[in-house]
């Protein structure tokens, strides 16, 4: 099991009534079975206090409910789990979910027994006694939903478990993980085709927000569901701006687009390497940032306190490596930001798409430059993998690449990637402030002619930062001792300043004119540089600049209004800040996030409506009869007062 998915350090179930004794679902008194829903809407607006289903949920949950099987991919955020605990409450049996971290279940058993809906799981992080409870509760009929990971399921002792019950239906989350080209696999997901043999007439759900056309078929085929019905849900986001620009001081540029963030925007800052993660965090609390680090070199117990903090307090930035992501449920995180290059478009997505949740308005912002590409493509060199997969790892790294590169719509590029056609966001950086074009065939002729010398006359190769002293004509001590003052391209490209140099050279790269070769990334040409180099193949370039589309180099304080109530006139805002004191101290008092109890949009309804009875809160969405119980007269004495 992925220890790096352990439960928050202290934590401790709700005290008030909606969860059993133990966060893991055991009970110290017997307990009434669950109730079962006469329609899914009726379910929809009992438990979760919604009126209506959101785009193909519907159909999905009424194709499920009737027995049938599913392949849903379905964007972060855009309400995948609704798909598959609706039909758990209605059909007769316990809703079996496999989720492939720990801190996922945590999070969102918390969640439904919230919500009054019997959920349980089985991990390593209980006793024997609290697992054994649960096995009671699971064959007795008294459970609507369980979670377990793709190792437990694997055994036989589980299955054998399962099968002495009755299930309604199966959910596979996350199931991109059975891909083993994608850029999460996990083996034990090898094993879960398996499911219909052992469980005939139960229906299974798929369910991922990130697969390419060619990895949504390797899921249904992968997981043996030939009869599936296939839901591909649009991949846009459209409350999510996003923005990359090059990268000159990564960490500078950083906190100035954090500080460009509202008062208590919580977020994710991705590095590549546990050194950059812990030196980045450590940089940003200098500066006064809340900046904590999360990687998989951390002790289980320092990581654990992180993550509770992360979802527990306003404010929180996490500097992580991707150890750090898919089992994070805080609908809540304003902005994702990226210090290095992601690996794939696949990866980026995921992770950028942890952002908004919510559906509010956020931001995903990466630095983005030549050593990227450079570490990239040496990366992918040293890999241990065959030809073929270091071609597939090649291909990743080109769609990446395009994206940073685009002078077109930087949404309409990332649906493409997906097959899903689109026309310009008008919301990307650069849809609000298109980049600007120039001919960079000289430059390019000028750079590749210097390479050329240097192979043919002196058999010898170099990395950027030397062939660019080569073409300003610099005065190092390595171009006195190598005598390349005497190359007839030294001192060619003055007119272009060392940034610019690295900007042609990186963009040189990701069109694959140039390839960086070795250990030491030393350039070298490609097959197509021969018509750069005649003059016959274009070289359009893209003009860098820095804070685009009012980015991160531009205004804003971070003192200038709260994250969470930006949308709020200026008379509700009192009563929101009461009701989100009110909600803290609550989700303190039970030690679960402070979304468990209510989301933000939740608070916003009650401070713009002010309900004044138990009756009109049924009115506001997000609240569902157990929570009316459960706050109703907490939250109407708060809005009494304001």
């Amino acid at each position: 099991m992925d220890v790096d998915a352990l439960p928050p350090e202290g934590f401790v179930p709700p005290r008030d009534g909606l969860s059993s004794a133990s966060g893991s679902g055991a009970a110290s008194a017997p307990r009434p079975a669950p109730r079962r829903y006469a329609t899914p809407l009726e379910a929809l607006r009992t438990v979760y206090g919604f009126d209506a289903f959101r785009g193909e949920q519907a159909e999905i949950i009424d194709h499920v409910t009737a027995g049938g099987d599913v392949v849903v991919l379905m964007p972060t955020g855009g309400g995948k789990s609704v798909c598959y605990q609706i039909p758990a409450l209605v059909r007769e049996g316990t809703g079996l979910v496999v989720s492939p971290l720990i801190a996922l279940m945590h999070d969102q058993v918390d969640a439904l027994r919230a919500n009054g809906v019997r959920a349980a799981y089985l991990n390593s992080t209980q006793a024997p006694a609290e697992r054994a409870q649960v096995e009671r509760d699971y064959l007795a009929g008294e459970l609507d939903l369980l979670y377990v990971a793709p190792e437990r399921l694997n055994t036989e002792t589980t299955l054998r478990l399962l099968q002495r019950g009755a299930l309604s239906v199966i959910a596979i989350d996350e199931a991109h993980c059975v891909s083993q080209w994608g850029h999460d696999f996990r083996p034990d997901y090898l094993g879960l085709g398996d499911l219909a043999e052992r469980f005939p007439g139960v229906p299974r759900l798929a369910l991922t927000a990130t697969a390419t056309p060619a990895t949504h078929r390797e899921i249904a085929e992968r997981l043996q569901m030939p009869q599936a019905r296939h839901f591909v849900a649009s991949f846009d986001r459209p409350n999510i701006q996003y923005r990359i620009e090059p990268k000159v001081e990564p960490r500078k540029q950083l906190l100035a687009f954090l500080r460009s963030m509202p008062d208590g925007a919580a977020g994710i800052v991705y590095a590549l390497s546990r050194k950059s993660v812990d030196q980045t965090a450590a940089y940003l609390r200098t500066q006064g940032i809340d900046a904590l680090p999360y990687h998989a070199g951390l002790d289980a117990s320092t990581r654990a306190l992180h993550q509770s903090r992360f979802l527990r307090e306003d404010g929180v930035v996490m500097v992580a490596t991707i150890a750090f992501g898919m089992g994070i449920d805080k609908p809540d995180v304003r902005f994702v930001a990226h210090i290095d290059l992601p690996k794939s478009v696949e990866g980026y997505y995921q992770e950028t798409g942890r952002a908004g949740r919510d559906g509010e308005p956020s931001l995903a912002w990466m630095a983005y430059g030549l050593g990227d590409v450079v570490q990239q493509r040496r990366m992918i060199d040293q890999s241990p993998g065959d030809r073929t997969y270091k071609m597939r790892l090649g291909q990743h790294l080109d769609a990446m690449l395009a994206l940073c590169e685009t002078v077109a719509c930087r949404r309409q590029n990332l649906l493409g990637y997906f097959g899903q056609e689109a026309g310009p966001c008008g919301n990307c950086d650069t849809c609000l402030t298109p980049p600007e074009t120039w001919d960079g065939l000289i430059p390019a002729q000028k750079l590749l002619s210097t390479i050329v010398r240097l192979q043919r006359e002196r058999g010898q190769a170099f990395g950027a930062g030397h062939l660019i002293d080569i073409l300003r004509g610099a005065k190092t001590d390595r171009i006195a001792q190598q005598g390349h003052d005497a190359l007839k391209t030294y001192g060619i490209g003055a007119d272009l300043s060392e940034q610019d140099w690295r900007s042609v050279i990186r963009q040189l790269l990701a069109r694959g004119i140039l390839v960086a070769k070795g250990e030491y990334g030393t350039l070298a040409l490609s097959e197509v540089s021969a018509g750069v180099l005649s003059g016959t193949t274009p070289v359009p370039l893209r003009r860098d600049v820095l804070g685009r589309g009012g980015g991160s180099g531009g205004g804003g304080s971070r003192g200038r209004r709260s994250a969470a109530s930006a949308s709020l006139g200026e008379a509700d805002q009192p009563l929101f800040e009461a009701l989100r004191a009110w909600r803290a101290e609550e989700a303190r008092r039970q030690g679960v996030p402070a979304y468990i109890v209510f989301g933000d949009a939740t608070l916003r309804a009650l401070a713009e409506h002010r309900p004044a009875s138990e009756a009109e809160l049924g009115g506001i969405s997000g609240i569902g009869e157990k929570k009316r119980e459960a706050y109703g007269e907490a939250v109407l004495a708060v809005i009494a007062a304001a």
